[in-house]
Order: structure tokens, then sequence, then C-alpha cells
């Protein structure tokens, strides 16, 4: 089928429409093939856009970013979502398809910090800014002698919020600061070993109706390849464990010589409770993998990762 015009659906973000613009621009390197004469990047207001103030997990969870985006492709408004994967749920939206993955940024955690003080450095009873129980509870396994206090908005928001002192440090994402380029910014970069990040984190998600068989053709195009068995993994332990903003997990994974390792952690509710696991498998087990992972993680925490 040709098409004179697609429309990509995100939220107006710098950062949302960094990840928009990288994906159109994907899109135009195969215009040709599909006929394509443009690709126009709509602004959506989120529910998570509106309500800056408190967290996630006590106004809606994760889907507050994705739902209006998601209603606008339902209504056939937009052809193409564009979502951070990590801000996604677990469970897929009936009638669309989350299958395309463009190639995956660094999913590294990074400390922003007045006077660009390490996380050691920091004077006890300092103020962190973050907005995951993940995040908290990872770095109280490190430092008990700090204090996390919950931060939301924009990347620049949070930074500015920094610099007024209302915090002392703040935790993001190694995606998104390299994304807008405020990598001046960066105190210290966490290790894999210091802080698990969150599954997809990094990786800049396409989402379209389930029955739009010519745009599944072009998203299959462009599709990172690549990284697509390690989303695959990392998502399927979110799926076993069914989770959301106020669950505390953690999942990242590799390949190497046609081998996927895939380690996780989870949290107690309470965050004083830590189940980790790490296993292999030839990488055309990914999916299974991820599943085994989570049922593992599942049972030795009897579920008290859950209210």
């Amino acid at each position: 089928m040709k098409w004179k015009k697609i429309i990509i659906g995100s939220r107006g973000s710098k950062l949302a429409l960094i990840y928009a613009e990288r994906a159109r621009k994907k899109i135009l390197e195969i215009s040709s093939e599909y006929g394509i004469e443009d690709v126009e990047i709509k602004k959506i207001t989120t529910s998570g856009d509106l309500n800056q103030k408190d967290r996630l997990s006590d106004i809606g969870g994760k889907g507050l970013f994705s739902k209006q985006i998601e209603n606008e492709l339902l209504e056939n408004k937009i052809h193409i979502a564009v979502h951070a994967l990590k801000d996604m749920p677990s469970d897929e939206t009936d009638g669309l398809i989350t299958n395309c993955f463009l190639e995956r940024n660094d999913p590294r955690e990074v400390l922003i910090s007045r006077d660009k003080k390490l996380f050691k450095d920091l004077d006890k009873n300092s103020i962190i800014g973050t907005s995951s129980f993940r995040r908290e509870f990872q770095l109280k396994n490190l430092r008990n002698d700090l204090n996390y206090k919950i931060i939301r908005g924009n990347v620049d928001t949070r930074i500015k919020k920094l610099n007024d002192k209302i915090y002392d440090a703040i935790i993001l994402s190694l995606a998104g600061i390299n994304s807008l380029n405020f990598n001046n910014h960066i105190s210290q970069i966490f290790s894999i070993n210091e802080v698990i990040p969150s599954a997809g984190q990094g990786v800049v998600a396409l989402q379209c109706r389930g029955s739009d068989n010519n745009i599944i053709e072009i998203l299959k195009k462009i599709n990172d390849q690549k990284n697509y068995q390690c989303i695959i993994a990392e998502r399927n332990v979110l799926k076993v464990l069914e989770g959301d903003c106020e669950t505390a997990i953690g999942a990242i994974s590799t390949i190497n010589n046609k081998k996927i390792t895939l380690e996780a952690e989870l949290f107690s509710l309470d965050g004083t409770k830590r189940y980790y696991h790490k296993e292999t498998k030839d990488i055309d087990y990914a999916s299974e993998l991820g599943l085994e992972v989570g049922e593992i993680l599942k049972k030795e925490s009897k579920g008290s990762y859950k209210k």
C-alpha cells in the first residue's frame, strides 16, 4: 500500500520528541519502498504529563504515560505510537502490538549531584531525588544513611530542582541524559553490578494496531533485531511478576556468542528483602529464559513484592 503521510504519536516533552524524531528518521530511510511522502509527529499530552507531583503508583501507574497515546491509535488518529519502553505496562493493550524496538541506548543509571560529588562521598542524610521504588531500594542497599524523596517532572525540571537545592542529588537514566546532551551534569555512572536497570531501559518502542499489516511490515524493517531478544527476555520477567510502578524489579540481559544472559532482581514491598537470579541460555530461548527467571523470583519472594 502507498502512503502519503504517516502520523507518529508522542508525548510532548523534549526527550519524547527526540525519541519520536529518531523513529521518524528511521521510517524516512525506507520511505521510497512504501511511497511514504511525509512522516508527521503529533504531540499528545498524557495524564502523567499533567500530574508531575504525585508518585505514579498513587495516581494510576505506568499507563499514565501511554494511555492517551494508545487511545489515539485505537481511534485511528495516528498510525504509530512512540514510547520509552520502561514506561509501558507489562501487559499489552487489546488491539495493539508493540513489536518494534530501535537501537538501544546505554541502559545504566546516573547520579547528578551538586558539586559533582560521587555517591560514596555524599554527606550523611543527603536528600536523593528518585521517581521509582526500584532505584530507592537499590541505592539503600549501597547506602542506608541517605534520605530518599520522590521527584517528578521532565529531566530539565528535575535538574532545576537540584540546582534550587530541593535535593542534594538525583538519579536518572543515562539514556535520557545522553539523548538530551546533558552529559556535563553527570557526577557518576552506576555499573550494572551496582544498580540493575529497569527492564527495557534505554529502548524506544514503536506500537501500532495489531490489524494494521502495512504498518507492521514497515516497523519490521526498522526493528533492531540485535536487541530484540534481550528486550523480550527482560519484559517477560515483568509479565510473570505482573510488574507495575509499585513493583521494584530490575532486569538486564546481554548476548555473547549466541548465548543470552539475563540477570534480574526483585525487592519486597518494603524494600528490606532482595531476590536475585542470573541465568544463561541459547539465544533461541530468550523468551523462555525471561519467563523462567520471573518464575524463580516469584517463587523465592513468596509474594512479598505485592500488596
